[in-house]
């Protein structure tokens, strides 16, 4: 079999967004290889789960089973262990999340498949699986070649691929049985959620992102002012979480968020390559910068070489007269 298999992941009822990356990166890795994409969607009343789904992938592998309601790796791995060897797929891709890293060690220790972790890019060559990583904090994409085998497995870097909209694939659903034995040495509890910020930079379209250029605490306003103008949300760097004047959950970089908006403007940020990790991708960036040499250029679509205390009100100025106050 040359099939591409992706494993749906989801928590208290939604499809996370990784799954639908791997679904987008899986289309072009299924023409590669000549099969097919294929969905393995494990839980229990997840027929919702798999018509979603279906409009993604070719086919749709459902594991429909009480133990396997709430993520457990153990569960997970046998009922993948059974899916594998019977469909033999070319390559087995899950997100480089917690869930994961949990399950894909073992999985493929137990089948004595090769696997790739925190994959940026994938890509089969004449039957052989290379894949790109980062190294040294980001400094460096390393392309290796997997040793070859008949089954790959690797897990994938959140927002390393785009999610494209549904293709109305007008995918096969396909119940299947798998024998699983309940473990008393590890069992589901319960979720236990991190504190909220007020806002979520990952889901923003619009982000305006503020560095060590904006001197004190007191001028951050001028950045808020903007991004309210905007309807988007205010992140920042690492050195303005280490300051104490923004949490953490607005940093991006890293260490941070990897965030992948419509339009992100960095101000009073040089551009290290922490930082810019974690917004490379976005579809549109605009820099703010009175240093012409600061690395942030190198990635902006656009740039403005200023003062950012002369260039922000200016620009949210003409935002707000644009809408009409």
């Amino acid at each position: 079999m040359r099939d591409i298999f992706v494993l749906a992941e989801h928590r208290k009822g939604e499809i996370r967004d990784i799954t639908f990356e791997m679904l987008s990166k899986g289309w072009e890795l299924a023409e590669q290889a000549g099969g097919t994409l294929t969905a393995v969607l494990l839980g229990h009343n997840v027929d919702e789960h798999a018509s979603k789904l279906a409009e993604y992938a070719k086919k749709v592998l459902v594991v429909d089973n009480p133990l396997l309601e709430n993520f457990n790796a153990e569960l997970y791995q046998q009922a993948l262990a059974h899916i594998i060897k019977e469909h033999k797929p070319t390559l087995l891709m899950m997100g480089h999340t917690g869930f994961g890293m949990d399950l894909a060690p073992a999985l493929a220790v137990q089948l004595g498949l090769p696997l790739a972790t925190d994959c940026i890019d994938l890509c089969l060559d004449g039957g052989r699986l290379l894949v790109t990583r980062q190294m040294y904090g980001g400094k460096v994409n390393v392309e290796a070649a997997v040793r070859v085998a008949e089954t790959y497995l690797v897990t994938v870097r959140s927002a390393s691929f785009e999610a494209k909209e549904g293709v109305s694939a007008g995918g096969e659903i396909v119940h299947v049985d798998v024998p699983i034995q309940e473990v008393d040495y590890k069992r589901f509890v319960q979720y236990v959620e991190p504190p909220k910020g007020e806002v979520d930079i990952t889901a923003a379209d619009i982000i305006v992102s503020v560095g060590r250029g904006i001197r004190e605490e007191k001028n951050l306003p001028l950045i808020e002012e903007l991004a309210k103008a905007l309807g988007g949300v205010v992140a920042c760097s690492r050195p303005i979480v280490d300051k104490g004047w923004l949490p953490k959950d607005r940093q991006v970089g890293s260490s941070g968020k990897t965030v992948r908006p419509k339009l992100y403007i960095a101000i009073g940020i040089s551009g290290a390559f922490q930082h810019v990790l974690g917004m490379k991708d976005s579809e549109m960036i605009i820099a703010i910068n009175k240093d012409p040499k600061a690395p942030i250029f190198s990635v902006a679509d656009y740039g403005v070489v200023d003062d950012l205390f002369k260039v922000v009100p200016e620009l949210t100025k003409k935002i707000q007269e644009a809408k009409g106050g």
